[in-house]
């Protein structure tokens, strides 16, 4: 399971099937360097996204793949 404490980087290594739901989302930071330390809450916060629907999605995607 996903959490917003969890870094982006984390999600991506662990699920790489998530990079299209962090773009889809307007986090095309996957890459960046801040993905290896900033958490998914900082990242969407930093981005105006909504983190709890970005982590539900994100929880989606992993349960479908």
């Amino acid at each position: 399971m996903i959490h917003k404490q969890m870094t982006i980087e984390e999600v991506v290594q662990k699920y790489p099937e998530t990079r299209a739901t962090f773009e889809r989302h307007g986090l095309g930071c996957v890459g960046c360097q801040a993905a290896l330390f900033e958490n998914i809450e900082q990242g969407a916060k930093v981005h105006g996204v909504d983190v709890n629907a970005l982590i539900a999605d994100l929880n989606k995607q992993i349960k479908k793949d």
